[in-house]
């Protein structure tokens, strides 16, 4: 998951999930068999995705044309460290766009912030910081819903549920436990950061989503959702759920991976080949998005180049040029072509210069607003508020089908 939910945004229907027959979701064992079989080759050890992918810039609608009903799209970024460009461009940026097309609830994963060794007041202030930031990065109260997700309790109570028919095994292949356990050490690390898939899988499933954001290098982290998803279908529902009193057929839907346009990925200040990430040791690595002006300046000034002369893109032995053009392109809202023109006979000096303008130019607006909403408790504790008591009011649809399709007495 690192540092956003797959950075997910995940798309459902406008309406209370529908459900079709088991015959059409594919409940049947030999369906489910077979397509287990050829999901569960690995590479390394680890899942590999065979699912397809969907371009985030065209809707995808299951609708005829003429309907009105919308698709929904539910993402989340962690509060721990402080929001980064990485952040913005890669998912917060998008949402803006998005807001306007489709119903959108965003949210602050802070149940998967405390996976690792935390600060109990450093997570109460960092949530509210991250709510402040997205509403000061554009996300519009009136077209979307933002709330903090262990204010909507049935993240957890699907996790439970869906973590009874996890295989242990799944959960010991994945990469960031191994890696992560091994840095921290056996006895610094709770059982959450293994179990903490079954919640991102509960975070996706819980809203019936169609599709998941995912960069072209996240997509096996999301077939862990998609097999639990046909697996909880082929074990509770179908024929199973309608004997229970329930409508039958699937549980879930089986969601695809959305791929995010240019700045899904944006790098390291300091390797460009690595992600830009809050967890990197060195602040240097990343721009911040309530950084000074003076500060900014500095890391640009500090940031990893090369020799080669002028600037181009897609060269892959200028990893650091092609991020830093791309930034330039995201904040400065030219086109790709535009970039490559303009700074073509740049040297890095005078391109640092530009880039630098354009950030601070991109980000004091929101450091302006971010800084008006967080000196207002009320008004934030109310967008939160209204937020998760919309979120709760469709999550629970989801999770009360699911007591119900596993057998237990009802409320």
């Amino acid at each position: 998951m690192g540092c956003s939910l797959l950075s997910h945004f995940s798309m459902v229907t406008y309406s209370a999930p529908r459900f079709v027959s088991s015959t059409s979701s594919g409940l049947s064992i030999g369906g489910y068999l077979r397509r287990t079989r050829m999901i569960r080759q690995q590479a390394g050890g680890d899942f590999r995705c065979f699912c397809s992918s969907v371009a985030v810039s065209e809707p995808v609608n299951s609708e005829s044309s003429s309907s009105p009903v919308r698709k929904r799209i539910v993402s989340g970024v962690q509060p721990t460290g402080s929001i980064h460009l990485g952040n913005y461009l890669g998912a917060i940026k998008n949402w803006i766009r998005l807001q306007d097309t489709y119903e959108t609830f965003f949210f602050i994963v802070d149940l998967h912030a405390i996976t690792l060794q935390y600060e109990a007041q450093q997570l109460l202030k960092a949530t509210r910081d991250t709510a402040a930031i997205y509403l000061a990065c554009g996300v519009d109260p009136s077209k979307a819903s933002v709330f903090v997700q262990s204010h909507v309790r049935a993240h957890v109570e699907l996790m439970w549920l869906l973590s009874s028919a996890t295989p242990i095994g799944w959960l010991n292949r994945m990469i960031q436990f191994k890696e992560k356990s091994r840095k921290a050490g056996d006895e610094n690390v709770g059982v959450a950061l293994l179990t903490y898939p079954v919640l991102m899988a509960a975070d996706i499933l819980l809203y019936q989503s169609d599709l998941v954001p995912v960069g072209e290098d996240q997509k096996q982290h999301l077939e862990l959702t998609r097999e639990l998803a046909e697996r909880v279908n082929y074990l509770y529902g179908g024929r199973k759920w309608k004997k229970l009193g329930g409508r039958g057929g699937a549980l879930f839907k089986v969601p695809e991976p959305l791929i995010p346009p240019t700045g899904a990925r944006i790098m390291s200040l300091t390797d460009g080949l690595s992600k830009m990430s809050k967890s990197a040791p060195s602040d240097q690595s990343r721009i911040n998005l309530l950084d000074s002006k003076d500060v900014i300046a500095n890391k640009i000034k500090r940031c990893k180049t090369d020799a080669f002369p002028g600037l181009e893109f897609d060269n892959a032995e200028r990893p650091e040029c092609n991020n830093l053009l791309s930034i330039y392109q995201l904040v400065s809202g030219k086109t790709k072509q535009e970039v490559a023109e303009e700074c073509r006979d740049m040297n890095w000096g005078t391109f640092k210069i530009v880039l630098t303008d354009a950030l601070v130019d991109h980000l004091h607006p929101i450091q302006v607003r971010y800084e008006e909403i967080i000196s207002d408790s009320s008004y934030l504790d109310e967008v939160l508020a209204e937020g998760a008591r919309k979120a709760a009011d469709i999550a629970d649809v989801t999770v009360n089908n699911v007591y119900q399709a596993m057998g237990f007495l009802k409320r």
